[in-house]
């Protein structure tokens, strides 16, 4: 009997991108379904969505044969363990997959949330959240050394959970005018190597779609 996985999703979401370039990565067959978003910035929650993850009620929402798996890095954990046969995401060595665990939780608190003190704001209070993005980008390039992927020879966790922010890095630089490729070139490079993988391209969103919603969302908040 065939398994039913259906992925509720946002395609501009960093987040869902995590999902679906794991799904990718293992060559799972899914459902993709799209929320709406109201006047191009707001979430319009699905009762589906409400149904699924009742506590956050947020995207994305993996269901397997009828039952829900929330939070993306959860949700890539679960992919890889589930189906196990096929592109590694974690290391087995117990010492390395708590270092990719470690790092794909730093990512997870630190790169959106920084990115997000750059496009909300204007002027010099850009400046403390460009600062902080670049120190954590460093940090990460000093991760990845001169490994190809932070997840070495092939791609791994940490590359699945940093990949989709390089999608919103055009929107931060746009509103914040800086380039991240003068400050940190080696991670700039580690994401266009990702990006000649099968599985990546038609995961990401387009960085002018992201770019996009940024500037509606600036708009509703009054920031522009």
């Amino acid at each position: 009997m065939a398994e039913a996985v259906v992925l509720l999703d946002l395609s501009i979401s960093p987040f869902g991108s995590r999902v679906r370039i794991a799904l990718a990565e293992k060559g799972i067959e899914y459902e993709y379904k799209e929320e709406e978003l109201k006047d191009k910035s707001i979430l319009n929650k699905s009762s589906l969505l409400l149904q699924m993850n009742p506590v956050h009620k947020k995207i994305p929402v993996l269901i397997h044969n009828g039952k829900p798996i929330c939070e993306s890095l959860i949700i890539v954990q679960y992919i890889d363990e589930v189906w196990n046969d096929k592109s590694p995401l974690l290391p087995s060595d117990p010492y390395e997959r708590a270092q990719a665990m470690f790092w794909a939780d730093f990512v997870d608190k630190k790169i959106f949330d920084c990115g997000k003190k750059i496009w909300m704001n204007k002027g010099e209070e850009q400046e403390p959240g460009k600062k902080e993005l670049i120190e954590c980008l460093k940090l990460l390039e000093g991760e990845l050394g001169e490994k190809p992927y932070f997840g070495g020879d092939n791609l791994g966790f940490v590359d699945v959970a940093l990949l989709p922010l390089h999608s919103w890095f055009y929107a931060y630089e746009t509103c914040g005018n800086f380039s991240i490729e003068a400050e940190c070139p080696k991670l700039v490079a580690w994401a266009k190597r990702c990006m000649e993988k099968e599985s990546v391209p038609n995961s990401l969103p387009n960085q002018n779609l992201v770019y996009d919603y940024v500037l509606q969302v600036r708009k509703r908040t009054g920031v522009e």
